[in-house]
């Protein structure tokens, strides 16, 4: 039996025409390295070394050869077995560095280790070749231990000082996120001098990719301008980025400009790292300009366009360049269709969102963390529940890690759950989820999404019960900004002063620099809501920035408090200032005029809104200004308004006239307003209830129990009045006729005795304001037990003497209550701040705030 291997035609003019070798041949063959370097299969190198072997003729020259080609042909195995009988010579490192390498280029990092360690273990010494795949592989499975043997042993054999090594080495630590050990090593490179670009550009894009922006900025500068070192395009890709995270735009230009000047911008990187960085800096005029010069672009450079667009809400020009995209054979990938979707959900576009997802699905794409997050993110924004629940089922379904993002963060995907489900108003499911993660598990983002849930679509004391929890904990999780503004939030809502100042102070105690903005602003809400104008005027006036919404939210508090003539004057300086004035804006200055009686510079500024604002009135600004006229005893005037409105009036602005009514007995007016709701298919509870009442007022009992029957039959329900009045061990809740609380029989005798003293300086009971047909006698016991009243008792019995007495009610304050507290002021030394659902009343020596506009 007879094998023969044949040699190209282009080999076959040499010597070697033809070489028949017998299995049964008693001579030895010509058998030359080029021969062996011929073999195209690993079977053939083995018949090969078979007869090497058999004739004894394998030298260490023909056996380095085979060790090449076996590597060249991937069988690493049988290199391995050679190399272990091969003699260590400085020129045999080669082989064991291709080996290593070749584990590396085919990703089997971890054996790289292996042949390492067998290399040394065989007396190998490792060359400046060997080192850097080493550390390469090191980094890539951040095996520190192995690394820095590795690094002992560079040390030993001198290769420290190779510059190659030494890049190897630094590029090594930062992979395995260790920045003070590769800068370590990069600063001894500095000492010794054996640095270079790539030097500097390694440690640089350690910097920038382990979220630290600034330095790397700082050891470009340092790099350029002190040891003068030049930057390449690769020096440009890497700090370009850090340009993009810190918006820095104007030392972006400087390399954009030095990129053309050095002709570096044909690089398609650079172009996408240019692209990339106008983007994330709002700037999509430039952004564009270089995406329109570059000459060969891909994917990346696409998808920072679609990002970019998306981002600043150009959203037609983002969808132009999404749909252009398969035109131009640019393979769509799971970032550009997760861009897509986040433009959309980030404009409040939910459903928009929920097509694009779903396009990709069909596509053949497979969604990321992020896609999950920003599809997330648009069913929260339109409340789109069973979607949500939807992208819930297909995160567990598929392997998509709930706790994870392809960035490595914690919690990311259940984060954004916990938030859908609280936007969507499933309190307890969110709950639920926060409570599957243990509190070790828990990031300062997901105690923030829960606050923010409970305190702006849940339960505000939640919201600072778990605000306080945080505090407990043993794992060092403390609030951010973020955080911080949604327990003002919740603090707002309940009028609780005491806390949001023990906020307030812990902000201060904690800051680092200055109070954040946004943090600042709620300050000023909380502090305005809370009834304490003046110390939210105090946090404005130490403000260092400002914007539209810091003046807004200024003006807001005073007008909520009657301080209808600081609103204007802060209206007419914010105005001065050139800030930009919106219809917030405007409706903001009609609803402190409408709070202050101010009906003629109401009507002024509303005349004003299209001719010097620029801003033509809404649906909101006609019923502000129903509610100002009809306050007013204007209703003519209002229902005039009305009629000249160049839109369908909304049941906004019928309801505000049906209020109107309600104060001054206008049945006729407030039916015809009532009539004109229903017409609109209208179910809100308070205009029921507010044509109920005045039929009460009326003494129209047949009325007001149709009324009655009418909202029972549709299901709507009356919300129940409760007042709430904070104390210094925490807030206390009253319902009408409440007797619920340990100490409410000495609640009714102190209120007992008050209504008495009071009706000795001239109270009267109004009994129009008990709005049940029975007797006068009965109606007065009924106004006795309101809410708001139970409140002021309980405030009286626990409030230290001289201390305001803080109340809030969910509904409107009873007018008989308002009477009430008028002369009780009189009789008391406290100030009575009484928070209902439409302004403040400051209660002192017989006078209210509010001067009788409420």
């Amino acid at each position: 039996m007879i094998r023969r291997l044949l040699i190209s035609n282009a080999a076959a003019k040499s010597s070697h025409q033809y070489l028949k070798v017998s299995l049964f041949s008693t001579s030895p063959p010509e058998i030359t390295p080029p021969f062996i370097h011929k073999c195209k299969t690993i079977s053939q190198v083995k018949l090969i070394h078979g007869k090497l072997l058999s004739f004894g003729i394998l030298t260490l020259n023909r056996t380095s050869h085979l060790i090449s080609t076996y590597i060249s042909l991937g069988c690493s195995s049988a290199a391995v077995s050679l190399l272990r009988s091969f003699p260590p010579s400085d020129d045999g490192v080669y082989h064991w560095n291709s080996l290593i390498r070749f584990y590396g280029d085919n990703g089997r990092v971890s054996e790289v280790v292996s042949v390492f360690r067998l290399m040394h273990s065989l007396s190998w010494t490792p060359d400046n070749y060997t080192f850097p795949f080493v550390f390469k592989a090191c980094g890539e499975t951040s095996s520190l231990s192995s690394g820095a043997s590795a690094q002992s042993l560079s040390r030993v054999t001198g290769f420290n000082s190779n510059v190659f090594v030494g890049n190897a080495l630094v590029s090594m630590y930062a992979r395995c996120g260790l920045l003070g050990d590769a800068r370590k090593v990069f600063d001894e490179m500095s000492v010794e001098g054996v640095w270079d670009v790539v030097s500097w550009n390694t440690i640089i894009e350690s910097y920038a990719k382990l979220g630290r922006p600034k330095m790397a900025l700082e050891l470009f500068s340092r790099m350029t301008n002190e040891f003068g070192f030049k930057p390449d395009d690769i020096t440009l890709v890497n700090v370009i980025p850090p340009c993009a995270s810190l918006g820095a735009h104007s030392l972006g230009k400087q390399l954009h400009g030095f990129a053309i000047t050095s002709e570096m911008i044909q690089n398609m990187y650079v172009g996408n790292c240019l692209v990339d960085l106008y983007a994330k800096c709002g700037m999509m005029d430039e952004a564009n300009t270089v995406f329109s010069y570059m000459s060969v672009k891909d994917v990346v450079s696409w998808n920072a366009m679609v990002a970019g667009y998306s981002q600043i809400g150009r959203f037609d020009d983002a969808v132009k360049l999404f749909e252009k995209m398969p035109k131009e054979k640019i393979k769509m990938d799971v970032v550009t269709w997760s861009a897509a979707i986040s433009g959309y959900a980030q404009r409040g576009l939910g459903y928009e969102a929920l097509g694009v997802f779903r396009q990709m699905l069909s596509s053949g794409i497979k969604p990321n963390e992020v896609t999950l997050i920003s599809v997330l993110s648009g069913c929260a924004s339109v409340g789109a529940l069973m979607h949500g629940k939807e992208i819930h089922c297909y995160a567990i379904k598929h392997p998509i890690d709930l706790r994870k993002n392809v960035h490595g963060d914690d919690n990311m995907v259940i984060n954004q759950l916990i938030d859908m489900y609280s936007k969507c108003k499933k309190v307890d499911i969110a709950r639920a989820m926060f409570e599957s993660l243990s509190p070790k598990e828990r990031d300062v983002v997901t105690w923030t999404v829960m606050i923010g849930g409970y305190s702006q679509h849940g339960d505000s004391n939640k919201a600072l019960e778990l605000f306080s929890e945080m505090f407990t904990q043993d794992y060092r999780t403390r609030p951010n900004a973020f955080t911080i503004s949604c327990a003002l939030v919740a603090c707002a809502s309940l009028a609780a002063l005491r806390i949001g100042k023990q906020i307030h102070a812990y902000v201060l105690r904690n800051q680092q620099n200055s109070v954040p903005l946004f943090v600042s602003n709620c300050l000023i809400d909380m502090y305005a809501k809370c009834g304490d104008i003046g110390d939210g005027r105090l946090v404005f006036d130490n403000m260092t920035e400002r914007n539209e919404v810091t003046w807004t939210s200024l003006m807001t508090g005073y007008g909520m408090h009657g301080y209808g003539e600081e609103a204007l004057g802060i209206f007419d300086e914010m105005w001065k200032m050139g800030f930009e004035l919106d219809g917030v804006t405007l409706l903001v200055v009609l609803y402190a005029c409408s709070h202050s009686g101010m009906i003629d510079q109401g009507m002024e500024y509303f005349n004003r809104m299209k001719t010097d604002f620029g801003i033509s009135p809404g649906p909101e600004h006609y019923a502000c200004m129903v509610d100002l006229l009809g306050r007013a005893g204007r209703l003519n005037a209002a229902l005039s308004l009305i009629e000249e409105m160049r839109m369908e009036p909304p049941p906004v602005v019928w309801v505000a006239l049906l209020s109107c009514c309600r104060i001054h007995g206008k049945v006729e007016l407030g039916e015809y307003a009532a009539k004109k709701i229903t017409e609109l298919a209208s179910n809100n509870d308070g205009s029921y209830t507010l044509l109920s009442n005045l039929y009460a007022n009326a003494r129209r009992w047949k009325d007001v129990a149709r009324i009655r029957s009418l909202m029972k039959h549709k299901g709507i329900k009356k919300r129940p009045g409760c007042s709430w009045v904070e104390g210094i061990k925490g807030t206390t809740t009253f319902f009408v006729g409440d007797k619920t609380h340990p100490r409410f029989k000495e609640i009714y005798q102190v209120l007992s005795d008050h209504i008495q003293r009071i009706k000795d300086i001239g109270y009267v009971p109004e009994t129009d304001f008990a709005l049940h047909d029975v007797d006068d006698e009965e109606k007065g016991d009924l106004l006795f037990e309101h809410s708001e009243k139970l409140a002021l008792a309980f405030g009286i019995l626990t409030t230290p003497e001289g201390a305001a007495i803080r109340i809030t009610k969910n509904l409107r304050v009873c007018g008989d209550c308002h009477t009430a507290f008028t002369y009780m002021s009189r009789i008391i030394d406290h100030e009575i701040i009484l928070r209902d659902s439409s302004r403040f009343h400051h209660f002192k020596s017989g006078i209210c705030s509010c001067k009788g506009y409420w």
